[in-house]
């Protein structure tokens, strides 16, 4: 009698987290552009303006999420685009739309926790550090770190932040100005983590830049990992890596190895799952922040390159040891100029450890390949390569040494 009512609870189990999987992947068919509307009380201009757009109900009453949509000053014909979604304590940024109406992309950043751009220092609280004022269509507001996985899943903050990014790119590609098979996708922070996320249930997204934020992190050595060890909502529903072997665009993880929130051998177990082409760009004092995720001209030139010719302008395509020596070969459309090698002979998270650079040498091995190739200090536990172009950096995938 025991043993049969294990059974049941479990296949109960199993069969509320695959309608949990099935009520996630449909949110990606919210292919239709929603509704818009001009969001008063904000300085919008002709080809910068401030919007809400449509989402889906919460708790019974409609929402809409608040939003910066911005062109280039000049569109001769159709332009790229790009979805933007800010990370913690972050709202919908004008000024993260402009620098990519500058690269002559159509943008719309979005705010996906009910607020808008407009402070009120009264309403600072953890979760909202910077004091957003929320709007009377507000949808949920994230709780730490999946702290609402103990409610209805179609009452979670993910599910609708994911639903509102989705809801974004229908209403970014169905404009008259905007390449609908030219749209992409970035995120910083908890951005990054929608980002990656998402890009496993709308595969119209041309491109993605997940910056910082990633999955696998229930195996996390820091506050993800003791938040969600035990969380099996968020293994078996959100972590990205449920869904990122479907994701087949473009993508580039961007990041740096100092950073405390999200480490790099989580971020590489969610590139290393993907089977599209990946370009890592691992760039030394980067910082955390939004700023320091839109500040690097990186995510530009990924951007660029993809919509130009279909894919990155350099990646990686192999990392090893040989004879006590790092080895990396990169594919580059252009030369490149400088490499380095990156490691450390630390232990434990990778943001807290100590990270050296060395020079390596670089050699061109036939049409657009190039070999890189360093001594690895001894007693090394992890280590990467960067080569650089006009100031762009592009790694190795991170490599960890038995």
């Amino acid at each position: 009698m025991k043993r049969t009512l294990i059974a049941c609870c479990y296949g109960l189990a199993l069969t509320a987290a695959g309608t949990d999987l099935d009520d996630v992947a449909a949110l990606g068919m919210l292919t239709n552009a929603p509704t818009m509307q001009l969001a008063d009380g904000f300085q919008s201009m002709e080809n910068l303006k401030a919007i809400y757009f449509d989402a889906l109900d919460y708790q019974g009453k409609p929402t809409k999420v608040f939003a910066w949509l911005g062109l280039p000053e000049s569109c001769e014909g159709k332009v790229p685009g790009v979805v933007l979604v800010h990370g913690g304590g972050g709202t919908a940024f004008k000024a993260w739309v402009q620098k990519w109406n500058e690269k002559g992309f159509a943008a719309i950043s979005i705010a996906v926790e009910g607020q808008t751009d407009l402070k009120n220092p009264k309403g600072k609280d953890p979760d909202n550090p910077s004091g957003w004022t929320a709007h009377a269509w507000a949808g949920p507001r994230r709780k730490g770190i999946y702290g609402d996985s103990g409610e209805p899943l179609k009452d979670q903050w993910m599910y609708h932040a994911v639903a509102d990014t989705i809801l974004a790119n229908s209403l970014l590609r169905s404009l008259p100005e905007v390449n609908a098979d030219q749209v992409g996708l970035m995120g910083i922070s908890w951005g990054g983590v929608i980002t990656s996320t998402v890009i496993g249930i709308d595969d119209r997204f041309a491109f993605a830049i997940p910056t910082y934020g990633c999955g696998s992190l229930a195996t996390a050595e820091n506050q993800y990992g003791r938040t969600l060890g035990n969380n099996e909502l968020y293994k078996r529903v959100w972590d990205p890596m449920v869904r990122l072997n479907g994701a087949n665009m473009p993508t580039l993880w961007l990041s740096w190895p100092g950073d405390s929130h999200f480490p790099l051998d989580k971020q590489a177990d969610c590139y290393r799952a993907m089977p599209g082409a990946t370009m890592i760009s691992l760039i030394p004092g980067m910082k955390h922040g939004h700023g320091a995720g839109w500040n690097p001209p990186d995510s530009y030139a990924f951007a660029s390159s993809v919509v130009s010719n279909g894919a990155p302008w350099c990646r990686a395509t192999d990392a090893h040891v040989m004879n006590r020596c790092a080895v990396a070969t990169f594919e580059s459309v252009e030369p490149l100029e400088e490499a380095v090698l990156v490691s450390t002979v630390d232990s434990g998270v990778t943001g807290s450890r100590k990270w050296t650079q060395a020079e390596a040498v670089i050699s061109e091995k036939g049409e657009h390949r190039w070999h890189v190739s360093a001594p690895l200090p001894s007693e090394t536990t992890a280590w990467f390569m960067n080569v650089k172009r006009d100031g762009l950096t592009v790694s190795s995938a991170y490599q960890m040494v038995p």
